[in-house]
């Protein structure tokens, strides 16, 4: 019998992978099952967002047009990004500001922390705009958030979606060691040949290195990564892109259909239908992910706890606290 990881790629290309003649549709008609879920808990989302301009925090879900926010916010959680709302970099598909940023706010980690408390979060996800403009790109800024949540929170998984640290990155990790989060969680985004479209401020091979730089340094923290599709790329590329990821130590994945968020931004190419996302979800599972979350609407952090509680499972063997995200009084 094969371990996991064991297979082929030639034979996984030819006899497990999706045919890359897989979507019918012009990119520019939305297909059926591209619908977002219209979520009942209107309470918890009016809380949600009313506790986000009380505390004066940013989410991605609101700055990059997440096509899931309705369901998040509603159920009573959401994916805070720090350090500012413009971003020093200027990314063809991201609907996040490109601009100078302000200084990092030192107020911002308690406050963040102050909203996880009052959410009841059991599992929080954080994200930043990139921050080339800092020494450190930002890292000790994690840091005090991290070690803010930790102490008013204790009992809270602390999830960082972070950039790629390209002119820091031993800095970076050096500094991230010193309040290490439950899982660090940083974007492939696309596959190699499409990183000048669609990437043109990263590079592709820095990325591989920063999530196992990270790995080997901290063994005993998980590593993700993130895929979207939908820009141009070919199945057999998409796959190679995982086993690239696999082989740097990544042990969890998420692969989403990418969404233009508006004509200014790089098209859709295609989109992949639902029974593609489980063939690369199964032959994600057979290269030897521990954990892999793929459809036409995941994203980084969607359903992050739950991801995050069974990895925790599957690791130590042993059943964790299913995390309620559902916390608001209505």
């Amino acid at each position: 019998m094969k371990a996991r990881g064991d297979t082929n790629p030639a034979e996984t290309t030819s006899s497990t992978a999706p045919p890359s003649d897989a979507v019918p549709l012009p990119a520019r008609e939305k297909p059926v099952w591209i619908r977002t879920r219209a979520y009942s808990h209107a309470s918890h989302y009016a809380a949600v967002s009313a506790l986000l301009r009380e505390k004066g925090l940013v989410t991605v879900c609101e700055k990059a047009a997440c096509p899931n926010k309705g369901e998040c916010f509603g159920r009573g959680t959401a994916t805070f990004m720090i350090m500012g709302k413009q971003c020093t970099r200027h990314c063809p598909f991201c609907n996040v500001q490109h601009g100078i940023p302000d200084k990092p706010d030192e107020s911002e980690p308690e406050r963040l922390a102050e909203a996880v408390v009052l959410l009841r979060l059991a599992h929080v996800v954080i994200t930043s705009v990139t921050r080339d403009d800092l020494p450190d790109g930002g890292a000790e800024h994690y840091a005090r958030c991290i070690r803010q949540i930790r102490a008013q929170s204790p009992k809270t998984g602390v999830e960082v979606l972070t950039p790629d640290f390209r002119h820091c990155a031993p800095d970076a990790i050096r500094i991230l060691g010193s309040a290490l989060p439950d899982v660090m969680n940083h974007n492939v985004e696309t596959v190699p040949r499409l990183y000048p479209a669609v990437r043109p401020q990263a590079s592709y091979t820095h990325t591989l290195s920063f999530l196992r730089q990270f790995r080997e340094t901290y063994p005993a923290v998980p590593t993700k990564s993130g895929l979207m599709v939908g820009l141009g790329e070919r199945d057999e590329e998409i796959i190679a892109v995982m086993r690239d990821l696999h082989a740097n130590g990544v042990s969890m994945l998420t692969i989403g259909q990418y969404l233009s968020p508006s004509p200014h931004h790089l098209p859709v190419a295609r989109y992949v239908p639902p029974e593609t996302f489980s063939l690369l979800e199964r032959i994600a599972h057979d290269i030897g992910f521990s954990r892999v979350t793929a459809g036409p609407l995941v994203r980084s952090s969607y359903h992050a706890d739950t991801q995050a509680c069974r990895s925790d499972e599957e690791e130590t063997g042993t059943k964790a606290p299913h995390p309620s995200a559902t916390t608001l009084s209505p």
